[in-house]
């Protein structure tokens, strides 16, 4: 067992002064004020793993032309059974800036140019290569808004309206919970599904999660229709654009989580136009359920934790501030079992400082992936 020293150690839901976290194996066994086990070393802050809860890194790769970038297929507008994981490739350097900044994990998701992009992969960055780096899944990535309106020239059946592209979701889903129908009711006995309906008819039982890119407030409105007409278990990413508050309020009622971002990105289209840094003012005010995103690359995973800035000025503590990529973003994504705090019996996945991470001369000095040391400053 090894103790390493932390003079302020955020746990995720604490923070705690002159504590020793030990780590048995793979796993955080305690936090006391003695080492349990050998000294490893003594920092001045440790905090968990940061954890990106939405990006296309390994997708859209540093150093290669944008031509070979991999986040949306163009060939249809519905691809619900593709995987993000078989286009992440781990030799991508954005995963070695990632780790030094302390983000060891990653929701990889494909790219908003289909209504149905397919699904999600959450991953570790300091992963050999995909199959020793996925975790596990987080739900089927969707798009509703101005992004598969805009993609009239691909391949495929494609949109030219929001309400085109609604039209062909429902379309697909109203077919599928026909089958479904039949099943049930034995009229047919032979009712089978293309491996699309199959990934449909998971989100039409509510075994997997519809995880929606959307920026707009009645794109928002227009997505809850589809929760009550087919009872879809969703969590709304990105509204960069809301810019009041009772739409949040009304997610919240409905215990629909929010993945918020990115922040610090130029309002690139007109569904943007709204786009402030402190429109967080009323995702705070509703009491809402978020975590927060990087989009990788549209802002570098390596900087998912300066984007917490804004949540100080808004008045939160360090450590809210740090539970939002932490704590929040694990629950949000359905790992909160092994990541997102620092406590016994969860993966001993930390980030250890020479200083307070949100003085800008202080950095990580090393982090710790389950127990193995995946970084340290030279």
């Amino acid at each position: 067992m090894n103790s390493i020293l932390g003079h302020i150690v955020y746990t995720g839901t604490d923070v705690l002064e002159n504590v020793y976290v030990n780590m048995d194996g793979s796993t955080i066994a305690s936090l006391t004020p003695e080492p349990a086990g050998t000294p490893a070393g003594e920092y001045a802050v440790i905090t968990p793993a940061f954890i990106d809860a939405h990006s296309h890194i390994g997708m859209v790769r540093a150093g290669e032309p944008s031509a070979e970038a991999e986040t949306n297929e163009r060939m249809d507008a519905m691809l619900a059974h593709a995987d993000a994981l078989d286009s992440i490739q781990m030799d991508d350097h954005g995963f070695v800036d990632s780790i030094e900044s302390g983000v060891l994990y990653s929701c990889v998701v494909p790219g908003s140019g289909n209504i149905i992009g397919g699904r999600s992969a959450v991953i570790r960055n300091y992963g050999k290569n995909t199959n020793d780096a996925l975790i596990r899944r987080a739900g089927i990535k969707a798009a509703f808004g101005y992004n598969p309106m805009s993609t009239r020239e691909w391949k495929g059946t494609r949109p030219f309206t929001r309400m085109g592209a609604l039209a062909i979701l429902r379309a697909k889903l109203h077919d599928v919970r026909q089958k479904m129908a039949k099943e049930q009711a034995k009229e047919d006995a032979d009712v089978t599904y293309t491996a699309e309906e199959l990934t449909l008819k998971s989100l039409l039982v509510g075994t997997d999660r519809l995880r929606v890119h959307v920026h707009k407030s009645d794109d928002i409105a227009a997505l809850l229709r589809f929760v009550d007409e087919f009872g879809l278990k969703v969590t709304v990413e990105h509204t960069c654009d809301v810019h009041e508050v009772e739409i949040y309020r009304e997610l919240k009622a409905r215990g629909i989580p929010v993945i918020y971002g990115p922040m610090d990105t130029l309002a690139y289209k007109v569904e943007l136009k709204h786009e402030n840094w402190r429109n967080i003012k009323y995702l705070i005010e509703s009491g809402v359920e978020f975590g927060l995103m990087t989009d990788h690359p549209v802002i570098l995973q390596k900087m998912l934790f300066f984007e917490l800035r804004w949540f100080l000025r808004m008045g939160f503590s360090k450590q809210q501030a740090l539970e939002i990529i932490t704590r929040k973003n694990a629950e949000i994504l359905g790992i909160a079992d092994v990541l997102g705090t620092l406590a016994p019996g969860k993966w001993a996945s930390l980030v250890c400082w020479n200083g307070d991470p949100f003085a800008l001369e202080n950095y990580p000095l090393a982090a710790y992936g389950e127990g193995r040391l995946v970084y340290q400053e030279a």
